[in-house]
């Protein structure tokens, strides 16, 4: 198959799997690169259903209350509308694929934004009724792959935080966070309660320049929205300065809750030495030849190479308030440098996500503050462990209590 930069949105293949597979298969089945699969079970799992018809399969995830991921969908009843949990795998019949090719071919996609690709996958499918919903598939679980609860799985999902060696040393990790002057008294508190004693390197970037914190002023004016140019006076500064070199740059917003502790741990995985982009991954009109990027305010974590490179190309903003994660996305594609996704960063609220999504994932990082208590959100999910015996594991009970 022709490589393709929205390939990871899935419905731009569709085509291309119908050509290649459509008239030998039966199921075309879908899975993360952590999901186990138990091959005899999946196939007698499918086998219940008729590969003649139509069908949708996995295991499924609602909304329990309306969210601005998914731009206040069903806002009436949230939890009538499934979609699929990507980590337990999901399986579409070939009719059902044969029948998205051809509206593919006579009704392009839309050049619009890929937020929750599970949910915007099902919402195609089901296209406002006409198509078919998500059947759910008890076989299809999240458990571990260990788990007492996993006899009747044909698949399952290693749970775990991706370590590849030790993990990065703190002082290999610089963090900048973009602030401003209205959000210094309630924003920076918040962040010096929570994850800031995580980080050995710390600065807080603003339109003022307030000793007390202490905040440094880039000279850039501040911007309702978009932040481009303060974003990329962050980079400039952070390789040009003479004394401290670390091999990563982590930028947030300063309403994100992010585990330093994790993400050292997470990085062991990477070499600072490649150019590395690395958080959560959305995408803009990746139907009609667009681009992905990653989402600001889970976290943008770069590795100095991938920022000498960017600068080196002289990509910049078109406008102080242009969008930065968006304009990054396009320099780096420009460049032909891949975003790094992982799920683990996240772009809004715990509650803004399904409970048995969260269930089986350690995450990194959470933003914005609005209608929670963001102190007790970080204790309750990203704060480390107090002692090496309070696993993760423990953790994901203690959350599930409160």
């Amino acid at each position: 198959m022709d490589r393709q930069d929205g390939a990871w949105t899935i419905l731009p293949l569709m085509p291309e799997l119908s050509a290649f597979y459509g008239r030998n298969s039966s199921w075309i089945f879908f899975c993360e690169e952590d999901t186990r699969i138990h091959v005899e079970k999946l196939l007698e799992t499918l086998r219940r259903f008729d590969k003649s018809k139509e069908w949708f399969l996995g295991k499924a995830l609602y909304d329990e209350e309306s969210t601005i991921i998914h731009h206040y969908a069903f806002a009436e009843n949230p939890t009538a509308f499934k979609f699929p949990d990507f980590a337990a795998g999901w399986a579409l019949s070939i009719p059902l694929v044969n029948k998205l090719a051809n509206r593919l071919k006579s009704e392009p996609l839309k050049s619009d934004f890929t937020i929750d690709l599970k949910h915007e996958i099902a919402l195609y499918i089901w296209q406002k009724g006409n198509g078919p919903h998500l059947t759910p598939v008890p076989e299809f679980c999240t458990d571990e792959l260990n788990s007492h609860k996993g006899a009747h799985c044909a698949t399952m999902f290693s749970n775990f935080l991706p370590v590849c060696g030790d993990p990065v040393k703190k002082e290999d990790i610089f963090v900048a966070v973009k602030t401003c002057t209205k959000f210094h008294r309630d924003r920076i508190p918040i962040v010096k309660q929570t994850w800031e004693g995580e980080a050995a390197f710390v600065e807080y970037y603003s339109d003022y320049a307030e000793t007390s914190i202490p905040t440094i002023d880039l000279g850039v004016p501040n911007t309702e929205r978009g932040h481009c140019g303060k974003t990329f006076a962050i980079l400039e500064r952070f390789l040009n300065r003479s004394t401290l070199k670390t091999p990563w740059l982590v930028i947030v917003d300063d309403d994100t809750l992010i585990s330093i502790y994790r993400l050292r741990k997470l990085l062991s995985c990477y070499d600072p030495n490649e150019p590395v982009f690395l958080g959560e991954r959305y995408g803009y009109g990746l139907g009609t030849g667009g681009y992905s990027y990653i989402t600001g305010g889970g976290g943008m974590v770069f590795s100095r190479e991938a920022i000498q490179k960017l600068l080196a190309s002289k990509c910049q903003c078109y406008s102080n308030d242009a969008p930065d994660d968006m304009v990054l996305g396009m320099c780096f594609s420009g460049l032909g440098i891949p975003i790094t996704h992982s799920p683990l960063f996240h772009q809004a609220r715990p509650m803004d996500y399904p409970k048995d999504y969260l269930a089986h994932q350690i995450p990194i990082s959470f933003h914005k503050h609005w209608n929670i208590d963001p102190v007790k959100v970080y204790f309750t999910w990203l704060a480390p462990e107090m002692e090496d015996s309070f696993t993760e594991k423990n953790q994901r009970h203690v959350r599930e209590d409160l």
